[in-house]
C-alpha cells in the first residue's frame, strides 16, 4: 500500500494497554474498522458496514505514547461491496521512524436507512 494520508490518526493511551504496557489488539482492530469505515462511507456516498475482516497480522507491539496511523485503500468494488486494504504504522512519540503494526482485510457493504444493501453509486471503481 502506497503511503499518503491517513484515515485517521491516534495517540495510544495507558486506558488502551495491558498490565504490560502492550495495547490491545481489540483495540488496533477497532481503529482499523473506524478508518476503513471512514473511507468506505465516502467511497458508498453514505452509511456502510463491516460484514468481515480477514487476514488479521500483529507484526509489532505498540507502546502507550506511541502515535498510530491508519491507512486504507479500496482495492475492490463491487454492486453493494467493497475490499479495502487496512494497515497500522506506529511512530514512537519522540521519533520520525515508523514501522508498520497491523495489517488487515475488510469488507463493507452499502446499506440503506433500513439497513438492506444498497448499489454503491458510480457502481464498481
Amino acid at each position: 500500500m502506497a503511503k499518503r494520508d491517513p484515515a485517521m490518526r491516534v495517540t495510544a493511551m495507558p486506558a488502551d494497554a495491558n498490565a504490560y504496557g502492550d495495547i490491545f489488539g481489540g483495540w488496533l482492530m477497532s481503529l482499523m474498522d473506524s478508518g476503513a469505515g471512514l473511507v468506505a462511507a465516502r467511497r458508498a456516498k453514505g452509511r456502510a458496514v463491516t460484514i468481515a475482516m480477514d487476514g488479521v497480522e500483529f507484526h509489532r507491539p505498540v507502546k502507550v505514547g506511541d502515535e498510530v496511523s491508519v491507512y486504507a485503500e479500496i482495492t475492490h468494488v463491487g454492486r453493494t461491496s467493497m475490499g479495502i486494504e487496512t494497515q497500522a504504522w506506529r511512530r514512537e512519540r519522540h521519533s520520525e521512524g515508523e514501522e508498520l503494526v497491523t495489517s488487515a482485510k475488510f469488507t463493507f457493504v452499502a446499506v440503506d436507512d433500513a439497513g438492506r444493501p444498497r448499489p454503491i453509486d458510480g457502481g464498481p471503481a
